[in-house]
């Protein structure tokens, strides 16, 4: 079932960045994201509920222009 709330995740191994397009456009990069975190994010059902509780206010963020 897709996400109401986040379109796509990709992870960069060698950064630890986190990239995140949510639902609407918005695509974010977190910083210094653990691999191990990332690879429970995929497999969560809610990724909404998964980023905000784990990931938002937690990592350094930039958010990229449209």
């Amino acid at each position: 079932m897709p996400s109401t709330a986040v379109e796509h995740i990709s992870y960069d191994e060698a950064t630890r960045e986190l990239h995140v397009t949510y639902v609407g456009g918005a695509t974010y990069t977190y910083y210094g994201v653990p691999k191990q975190l990332y690879a429970a994010f995929r497999e969560v059902r809610s990724k909404g509920q998964f980023v905000n509780q784990f990931v938002k206010n937690r990592y350094d963020y930039r958010k990229h222009a449209a």
